[in-house]
């Protein structure tokens, strides 16, 4: 069994390439979550509902969007707000 010795140089570069990854994750991340509008198709993904529910959701005025072209967008702020207005939180009493 062969012995590999690891010096504090070879410490030192697996730190710098391992927050050189992190900081390539979190700018991949930040990135996605930058989009100001997304389309109907990016909104039922998100939430895990169908078209039909989607469409529910903007008749009945909880989701707010915008129509341009015949192309249905949702700002996203619009939708944190609803799911923040949404929140139920069952605790235990102490």
């Amino acid at each position: 069994m062969a012995t590999n010795i690891i010096t504090t140089d070879d410490l030192r570069d697996f730190k710098m390439e391992l927050l050189d990854d992190i900081k390539n994750l979190l700018a991949t991340q930040a990135s996605g979550r930058i989009k100001k509008y997304m389309k109907s198709s990016e909104v039922m993904d998100l939430l895990q509902v169908s078209p039909g529910t989607l469409q529910n959701l903007r008749i009945n005025g909880t989701l707010p969007y915008t129509k341009v072209g015949g192309i249905i967008y949702y700002d996203t702020d619009e939708i944190q707000k609803v799911m923040d207005a949404n929140h139920v939180h069952h605790g235990l009493n102490s």
